[in-house]
Parts: structure tokens; sequence; C-alpha cells
């Protein structure tokens, strides 16, 4: 069970991050203050948390102008849906691993 538990995409399996992947993974995207409402975070918090997900092409993230007022969005990248994908099943397999032992 431990080499199961090593095999965990350690890049989502932070609360936070993992709360992203999974918000945007039901939906065509979100906008940040929609993320921070949801996950219930700062601003400062999701930023470093986003940024994380970027950087390893998890989540695209797209700025834009309404009006004058700044927006930022994020969707799941096809890489970061395969990434949740495989977290999912290797958590599956270590609580049917915990279950059976």
């Amino acid at each position: 069970m431990q080499a199961r538990a090593a095999e965990l995409d350690r890049i989502i399996h932070e609360p936070i991050r993992l709360g992203i992947v999974s918000a945007l993974a039901g939906c065509d995207s979100m906008t940040f203050n929609e993320l921070k409402e949801l996950l219930r975070t700062t601003d400062g918090n999701l930023s470093v948390h986003a940024r994380k997900l970027e950087e390893h092409d998890y989540v695209v993230c797209e700025k834009a102008f309404e009006g004058r007022i700044p927006r930022t969005s994020y969707r799941l990248a096809p890489q970061g849906k395969r990434a949740l994908e495989t977290y999912l099943q290797h958590m599956e397999a270590l609580i049917r691993a915990t279950r059976e032992g």
C-alpha cells in the first residue's frame, strides 16, 4: 500500500490544488472569484496554488477585461484532466487495498 501512496501526484494532492482541478473538471471554466468563493480561500492562497498548476500545464489561465474590470478565468488543460483521472484511480486503489487489508 505504501507503493501506491507514493504514486500519488503531489502536484494535485494538496487540498486547494485538488479542489481547483476537481471544480474545473465539472465545467468549462471558472473565474478566479468563483474558485475563491467555492474553496473558501484567500486571493494570495488561490493565486499561489493556481500558478503551481499552471506551471505543470494542469490548468490554463486566461486574463481579459470586462469593460475596465480585469477578469481571470481558469480551465482544466488536457494534461490536468489526465492527471486528475490518474490521481482518482490511485485513490480508489488505496481505498480498495485498505478495505481488503
